[in-house]
């Protein structure tokens, strides 16, 4: 017998019997970088303009919800500053209110609040301009406004200018409208200005009310301070209750299947 006879035939492996291979590390963070840029607005390697200006957006939120406890004091006590600070409709109406009985001069709420309403809009344009789709899909999941945004970058540039002038209509997706006006390549000083007059528009209106109402809106306001204590507390209990309740609802279901797997199985006797 012949040495070449000896020998057993290799072996291949069929295709589909293949021992499956780990993931490598380069695969990890690859998939690691994809999951991290659904989470951002833009793309590719982010810029210093783009850390720059995601670091303001976060700081305006941070801003907005630091202020949110403190809102029914200051609202009782200063009405004109809150509306400044957060623009906020219900601080305008009671600044207004506070001006009918002689406690502040009716055009200061007005500037304030109209001024209050639109420190920040340019970020929003500049977010646009910046990014474009990206941070539309920030702001809002619908399909159907994502898409209506990417159409307002080709509609007569009129239309567009109306659309930023009653954005701050209830109802309309202001921050939306904004960054379309951006991704339009619409002019700062265009949109400042359109901004500012819409803001001016509604603020006016709302401070028409409030100053109509007079004292009653007063009383009102004043009746909210004195439950402010208990209503900041709670804002912050709920907002720290919140997450543990989320957690303890995940654990529930994990919990019920540990439960089933450490269940022993019993077979029935043969």
């Amino acid at each position: 017998m012949t040495a070449g006879a000896a020998e057993s035939p290799a072996v291949t492996p069929a295709s589909g019997s293949e021992a499956p291979t780990e993931p490598t590390m380069s695969d990890r963070h690859r998939r690691r970088s994809t999951g991290f840029r659904n989470w951002v607005p833009w793309q590719g390697r982010a810029t210093r303009i783009d850390l720059a200006l995601i670091g303001a957006i976060l700081a305006v939120v941070g801003l907005g919800l630091a202020i949110r406890p403190l809102k029914p004091f200051l609202l009782a006590d200063h009405p004109v500053l809150l509306g400044f600070v957060t623009g906020d409709l219900v601080a305008i109406g009671a600044g207004a209110a506070f001006a009918r009985i002689g406690e502040a001069p009716l055009w200061l709420v007005v500037v304030a609040g109209a001024l209050g309403m639109v420190k920040f809009d340019w970020l929003t344009w500049w977010a646009g301009r910046q990014w474009g789709a990206g941070i539309i899909r920030m702001f809002t999941a619908s399909e159907r406004a994502q898409h209506l945004a990417a159409r307002a970058t080709q509609w007569n540039p009129w239309i567009l200018r109306l659309a930023v002038l009653i954005a701050v209509l209830p109802g309309v997706p202001t921050p939306v409208v904004y960054a379309a006006a951006g991704w339009a390549r619409m002019r700062l000083v265009t949109f400042l200005l359109l901004d500012l007059v819409g803001a001016a528009l509604m603020t006016a209106l709302v401070a028409g009310l409030g100053y109509g109402l007079g004292q009653r809106a007063v009383d009102v306001v004043l009746l909210i301070d004195g439950y402010a204590s208990i209503v900041s507390l709670t804002l912050i209990a709920v907002a720290l209750l919140i997450p543990v309740l989320k957690r303890g609802i995940r654990r529930k279901p994990t919990s019920a299947q540990d439960e089933q797997a450490s269940t022993p199985i019993a077979h029935p006797d043969r």
